[in-house]
């Protein structure tokens, strides 16, 4: 239910503004809905067509692929607002294919990945999402943030000086109109604006029909010409499975983005499976496959204001009427101004709190060096599934050292009836880094011949542990001494009874 604001105007939790039937009944929040699809729809032109140059295909197949991408997916996928279409991710992970074996084994990959992505979500790889650390999440916003800046500068260099006085308006409407009004999706403002400059003007200046050849058709269903044979599954096999893993990673990611940025919750698992079916979908028409696409998501959500599926839904939609019935039209739209609207996203993408300097020296060190390691992968690579894999081990292993050094080895001789007793007292988490130094912690010349380690401050977590401790008892019997391990949680009494005298300790 929406409630009343001071000023007697309906106010909406986030969860009520992803409603689509919300928005359908609310004429201000539809306005912006389809005002925010077209500005996408704008922006996914040329970018369909580049990602198209880069996996070696025709243009139409780009542009096609972000159409069957962007409907599909706001009907079956799980985050409402974000944008799927070709990306330059998946055109990377597949150009070898196109160059090799041509387009028909590119829609076999395509359709295959997305058998892959089904089952993969429907295998619960979503839940994977929370083993990734904050700190690779923001160095993944803003390596994004750069790589979406560094795409546009070929846009500027080596072109006619007038682009970038035009540029500078595009800059100074995405980033000024807001202050005066938003009523209306500043990006689309200075689309129309310099576009009436230009054509009004007559000037000569790089525009989107320069890409490349806009379709005059609609797609239609495309089955790749290849044999059903276990030689074709052995070349596409490896694209395909490239390709969903990569798509699925941007897509997480993107949606836990926007998940923060509207303070809402969106179910991974669906979207997982979702981005499945739309690349099936997308195969099945010739497409060449994509993923969740950050740079037009950040247009659509933060710039333009949409929350719900119907943006996505006519982002796809517009993208096929701009593209076949007005293609004259929008092919007269300089690059200055989608270059201005994709600097404006990088701007907003970027994290700029995660680099103050009082940010920065509030920090962990460990937590500093996993996002610059994750920007300096993913920048280095041009490839964000690298660089958050990279993010997330770095993380593991800085992890893995910090807690080694949690773990306490404490020392005490004393008298019974028995005689002179040695106990340690263990304090901490063993596993296969903490447990590694476990072994140089005792006296064993020093040591009388009774021996106990106390563990009930511990827990043994893996076999490296069992391993260290069977090295530990095996030194104290080569002494001729006796040793008793006392204190084990039911799980490590398990764990040691199963594994205990079978590691080859003494090696």
């Amino acid at each position: 239910m929406a409630v009343k604001t001071a000023g007697n105007a309906p106010a909406f939790t986030p969860e009520q503004l992803q409603s689509v039937r919300g928005a359908l009944m609310s004429p201000r929040r539809l306005k912006t809905e389809v005002l925010g699809g077209l500005v996408v729809a704008l922006a996914l032109i040329p970018e369909a067509i580049a990602f198209s140059i880069i996996a070696g295909v025709d243009p139409r197949i780009g542009l096609f692929a972000s159409f069957t991408m962007a409907v599909t997916i706001s009907f079956v996928g799980g985050r409402p607002a974000m944008i799927s279409a070709a990306t330059g991710a998946v055109a990377l992970v597949t150009a070898p294919l196109v160059k090799s074996h041509g387009l028909d084994y590119l829609v076999a990959a395509v359709i295959l990945a997305g058998v892959f992505q089904i089952v993969l979500g429907r295998s619960g790889v979503a839940k994977l999402m929370r083993f990734i650390p904050r700190s690779v999440m923001v160095g993944f916003v803003n390596a994004l943030a750069i790589l979406i800046f560094m795409s546009q500068v070929p846009e500027l260099m080596g072109v006619p000086w007038l682009v970038y006085p035009l540029t500078a308006l595009g800059l100074l409407i995405v980033f000024g109109l807001p202050r005066l009004t938003k009523a209306v999706p500043a990006p689309l403002v200075a689309i129309l604006v310099l576009t009436l400059i230009t054509v009004t003007a007559a000037v000569a200046v790089p525009t989107v029909g320069d890409k490349g050849k806009l379709p005059e058709s609609l797609p239609s269903l495309f089955i790749p010409n290849v044999p059903f044979s276990l030689d074709t599954l052995q070349v596409i096999f490896p694209y395909a499975l490239a390709m969903a893993f990569v798509g699925l990673l941007e897509s997480l990611m993107t949606a836990k983005l926007v998940d923060d940025i509207t303070d809402t919750r969106s179910p991974k698992t669906r979207e997982a499976w979702g981005q499945g079916v739309a690349n099936i979908v997308t195969g099945c028409f010739g497409g060449m496959g994509g993923c969740a696409m950050i740079g037009q998501t950040m247009i659509n959500v933060k710039a333009s204001g949409a929350r719900t599926r119907i943006s996505t839904f006519l982002a796809g939609v517009f993208l096929l009427i701009l593209v076949v019935a007005l293609g004259g039209v929008v092919s007269l739209i300089p690059m200055a101004a989608l270059v201005a609207v994709m600097i404006f996203v990088s701007v907003a993408t970027f994290d700029w709190h995660s680099i103050r300097p009082s940010t920065l020296k509030a920090l962990p060190k460990s937590e500093t060096l996993v996002m610059v390691a994750t920007v300096v992968v993913t920048v280095a690579t041009h490839n964000l599934a690298i660089g958050v894999g990279v993010g997330v081990l770095v993380a593991m292993v800085l992890f893995a050292r910090r807690v080694a050094h949690f773990v306490t080895v404490e020392r005490s001789v004393t008298e019974d009836d028995g005689g002179p007793r040695a106990t340690y007292r263990v304090d901490g988490e063993l596993f296969f880094a903490s447990s590694n130094d476990l072994y140089t912690q005792f006296e064993y010349a020093l040591d009388p011949e009774h021996v106990v380690i106390d563990m009930r401050d511990s827990h043994l977590w893996d076999a490296s542990t069992i391993a260290a401790l069977d090295a530990v008892t095996e030194k104290y019997r080569q002494h001729g001494k006796s040793v008793d391990v006392v204190g084990l949680n039911d799980a490590s009494v398990l764990m040691r009874e199963r594994l205990a005298g079978k590691l080859d300790a003494g090696h």
